[in-house]
């Protein structure tokens, strides 16, 4: 008797084993390993712990704590209390929006949108004898992966706080326009930005 083994999917409703990152360079940092419940409770450690959790676990992290936006710190709300059912069900519901708006698997629109928000290089400042100046470095894997979920967060956090439209609606708009490459999504533009700094600092 031959045993029929079943393709395991992600929350049991997407299948990661298809998603393609085209990117070389963050394609290690990238993990869509299936998993019915995404919570690692922090025991990922060791060397890039952090690209052992799943991408989508990590976003919903970044959804508990959406970080600093022009020197002003993101108000936390109601809908976002730093509470994993809550933030992992906002998350739900963007991929079920993502699914229904492309007709594409989310997790791939995901992947792509990661990629085309994540800069190759910015800025640091070197002070020099009391003189400080721009200067362009490389931006490592793991760092581009970090600014591209964060930047697409707090895309979403702007276009929802104090509007009528919802986190998960604003989110999902924000992870297609990242996706499309469209001007529209706040991630893309501040990759634009960041890499025009890093060419004229050179």
């Amino acid at each position: 008797m031959v045993e029929q083994t079943q393709d395991f999917k992600l929350f049991d409703l997407y299948d990661a084993s298809a998603v393609e990152v085209k990117d070389a360079s963050l394609k290690p940092y990238i993990s869509f390993s299936p998993k019915l419940i995404l919570k690692s409770y922090g025991r990922k450690s060791g060397t890039f712990a952090n690209s052992r959790v799943n991408i989508v676990e990590r976003l919903a992290n970044r959804l508990a704590v959406p970080g600093h936006v022009g020197k002003k710190h993101k108000v936390i709300t109601s809908w976002s209390s730093g509470k994993y059912n809550r933030n992992m069900g906002t998350v739900l519901e963007v991929l079920k929006i993502i699914e229904s708006k492309t007709k594409q698997n989310p997790l791939q629109v995901l992947a792509l949108a990661i990629e085309n928000g994540s800069p190759r290089d910015e800025i640091t400042v070197i002070e020099s004898g009391g003189a400080r100046y721009p200067q362009a470095v490389d931006c490592s894997p793991m760092r581009r992966v970090n600014l591209a979920i964060r930047w697409m967060v707090q895309g979403a956090y702007g276009k929802a706080f104090g509007k009528k439209k919802k986190m998960a609606e604003t989110l999902a708009d924000e992870i297609i326009a990242a996706s499309q490459a469209s001007m529209d999504s706040f991630a893309f533009g501040k990759k634009n930005e960041s890499e025009k700094q890093a060419d004229s600092a050179r």
